[in-house]
């Protein structure tokens, strides 16, 4: 990939190059190499290792913070990555739904009597963390990298995300490298983990350009305008990347722009100020990889990226554990019911009525609403899913990728997952694809 552009304007020249290949019989990755094209840590031919040691009290002190009042706090902790130890690190639980098990009297989301999740205090190898080498260390990092997501999932082997965020990569967007890595926490025993990329500012600039800014969308908030006052955005938005850059108020103005501009401007404007190209794709992409949990999703996952030079945003994927229908809670299964990718029918468009959007919605957002009541964008999205059905199911691509990431954790982690688990997981999943791929 050419450096510094961005990958959601690769999504036409990738399709366009993966059809060719398809056309001429192409048969995808090859089994054993695994997904992502990364190198050093983020090498996914091999299980990598991560050890953590930190002291208990400050762990527990941690705990308790987040059970009474939700938020997450750094503590300092020892890091060794693939035999290399990094002092004075730091660590801090990263998630909202994973982690609802440890909130006091929460559930998962549903409300009362929903399934709780199974995150587990007393097991700290289970948890999902963010880990920050350089938190208290200028400068720390391994390989350049000073941030790691330790992701939690639903299913055993955390396939299906391995194989998601590969199939979006392929599909021209900016996803994040995946390793597996063996997973341990005070001296115990270790425990199979996915780790990806964190949309940091190395990731960024990897991804797009030093130049831009990142938001990152919090569960707790979505995509409607709250005013001109930054401050209304504590809890809906955080920049994760470019604060040298710019501020909120390119974000904020775009908001404003996706709720109060009436449908005319809409459709005449949009392209001005979102990547539309890389939207759209984003939208089939989150269909074909039966993921529910995407931008209009409960959790509302996703990040912006925005570029001063174009002026545009780009809608960034992020966090695809319930990806392949895989279901939150204990007993999460990949797979799901038969329709896990199918969304609910979306309003007409137009701006949101006063008291139907808000962090008390119940789901939807307002870009791909209004993107898709634009007759132009719909029939680009499912231009761009028969693409990448044609170019990453139907010619074979993405069952690689899966027949890959098996034979990984089969031959290389079968003390660390059942390999009878692996292969069940991987066949609902290829049982998806295969039914995407007509």
């Amino acid at each position: 990939m050419a450096p510094n552009l961005p990958r959601g304007r690769l999504a036409a020249l990738v399709l366009s190059a993966a059809l060719v290949v398809a056309a001429c019989g192409g048969a995808g990755t090859t089994a054993g190499a695994a997904a992502g094209t990364g190198s050093g840590f983020f090498d996914p031919s091999q299980i990598h290792e991560i050890a953590v040691t930190f002291d208990t009290g400050d762990y527990e002190e941690m705990i308790d913070t987040y059970a009474a009042t939700g938020e997450k706090e750094w503590i300092e902790a020892t890091i060794t990555i693939d035999g290399t130890a990094y002092e004075h690190a730091g660590v801090r639980l990263k998630g909202n739904s994973s982690l609802f098990g440890l909130r006091q009297g929460s559930t998962a989301p549903g409300g009362p009597g929903g399934p709780t999740t199974d995150a587990d205090a007393d097991a700290p190898e289970s948890l999902p963390w963010l880990l920050r080498l350089d938190e208290y260390v200028d400068g720390q990092a391994h390989e350049g990298i000073s941030d790691f997501v330790v992701r939690s999932n639903a299913s055993e082997s955390a396939l299906n995300e391995a194989v998601a965020v590969e199939v979006l990569d392929l599909a021209g967007l900016a996803s994040q490298d995946a390793v597996y890595v063996r997973f341990s926490v005070n001296g115990s025993d270790e425990t199979l983990r996915l780790v990806l990329e964190h949309p940091d500012d190395v990731w960024m600039a990897d991804a797009f350009s030093a130049d831009g800014a990142l938001y990152k969308a919090e569960s707790t908030g979505d995509y409607t305008y709250r005013g001109d006052d930054p401050d209304a955005y504590d809890e809906v938005f955080d920049q994760e990347a470019g604060e040298g850059n710019a501020d909120l108020t390119p974000l904020i103005e775009f908001l404003q722009f996706l709720n109060e501009s009436d449908d005319a401007t809409f459709a005449a404007e949009i392209a001005d100020r979102l990547d539309v190209d890389a939207f759209a794709t984003y939208l089939a992409a989150q269909e074909l990889i039966a993921n529910f949990d995407d931008i209009d999703g409960p959790g509302n996952n996703s990040y912006l990226y925005w570029d001063p030079g174009t002026g545009e945003f780009t809608v960034v994927p992020w966090d695809h554990n319930l990806a392949y229908g895989a279901q939150h809670g204990p007993g999460g299964e990949v797979g799901g019911p038969p329709d896990a990718g199918d969304r609910p029918d979306r309003p007409a468009g137009g701006p949101p009525d006063a008291g139907t959007a808000g962090p008390d919605a119940p789901g939807g957002n307002v870009l791909s609403e209004r993107f898709l009541a634009v007759d132009e964008y719909a029939e680009l999205v499912d231009l761009r899913l028969a693409e990448l059905q044609a170019s990453l199911y139907a010619s074979g691509t993405a069952s690689g990728v899966l027949d890959g990431w098996v034979d990984l954790l089969t031959t290389g982690a079968s003390d660390l997952v059942d390999p009878a688990t692996v292969a069940s997981e991987a066949a609902a999943i290829a049982a998806v694809i295969e039914g995407s791929a007509g």
